[in-house]
């Protein structure tokens, strides 16, 4: 029997609706801030879908677009004037940037009470300590789909494959603060189809398609597959498809929950940026957190 498909359009659009209600709640409209340098097209068709959600749910969107030879000053600069502007709620530096930029440098440029990505130091701070903040919303994306189809996490072995510090790193520590029992696994890890097995929750993060087999998962577990890689496929129109880091077809009779992709996490991610900006909207206002916002 083939494991229940975790919609994450559906529990995405559910999220946008709280948002929603919560922007309304508000005596003016949230504002985010888009700055994005380059022509990437994957980064033009991920800033264009967060544009039009923003506006969807009643806050403003503004952009700074900028030519990919702009200097790594005039990013930085960009980035504080957003900062000390006091009509931007939440700032989100689309990545990657063009390889002359020092990343780290831009985003220590954002005020982390505009954090709505959840990588400043500041905001990597806050989550190691258990302290309110903003989260990274890939995994935060990955915790809600796992309480979404679970329910009371506490008590499950969570298995995380990748270490970076954009999911790997923050998931552990979300998932630790449900009160799981979390394994961090990565490409050095001993036995690591084993380990997989053990887990009530496995999260693979690591960008390599089709790598997470049946024979690695546990009957009934709950997958969440947070790759997205494109391969060549000759019998599609645009020569390649989208996959994620678990062989799907192979890993779906085994699975009790599993995310596809794509429609599972991707969603998550864009709802959870949203999710992000009314927070540091409230905060900003000083206000408590909203009904329905709370993970």
């Amino acid at each position: 029997m083939n494991g229940t498909l975790i919609d994450g359009k559906q529990v995405a659009a559910r999220l946008r609706d709280r948002v929603a209600k919560s922007v309304a709640a508000l005596p003016s409209a949230p504002t985010l801030a888009v700055v994005l340098i380059g022509d990437d097209p994957a980064s033009q068709v991920y800033v264009g879908s967060k544009i039009r959600f923003t506006r969807e749910t009643g806050m403003r969107s503004i952009e700074r677009r900028l030519p990919a030879r702009t200097s790594q000053p005039d990013v930085v600069e960009t980035v504080r004037a957003l900062s000390a502007d006091p009509d931007v709620d939440g700032i989100l530096v689309q990545l990657p940037l063009p390889a002359h930029i020092d990343s780290a440098a831009v985003i220590a440029a954002i005020d982390p009470a505009k954090d709505v990505d959840g990588l400043t130091q500041a905001s990597a701070g806050r989550l190691m300590l258990g302290q309110p903040g903003l989260r990274p919303c890939t995994p935060t994306g990955c915790v809600i789909l796992a309480k979404e189809t679970l329910g009371d996490l506490s008590g499950k072995h969570c298995v995380i494959i990748g270490r970076s510090i954009l999911v790997g790193k923050p998931a552990a520590l979300l998932f630790l603060e449900q009160n799981c029992t979390v394994s961090v696994a990565h490409s050095r890890t001993d036995n690591l189809p084993v380990i997989c097995r053990s887990a009530d929750i496995l999260v693979p993060a690591v960008g390599r398609p089709n790598l997470v087999k049946s024979d690695w998962i546990k009957a009934g577990a709950c997958v969440i597959d947070v790759g997205i890689n494109r391969i060549d496929d000759a019998s599609r129109k645009s020569g390649s498809r989208l996959v994620g880091d678990v062989d799907f077809e192979d890993a779906e009779a085994v699975a009790g929950a599993i995310t596809p992709v794509p429609g599972g996490v991707g969603p998550m991610t864009i709802a959870c940026l949203l999710r992000n900006t009314v927070l540091a909207a409230y905060a900003r206002r000083g206000l408590d957190v909203p009904d329905g916002l709370s993970i």
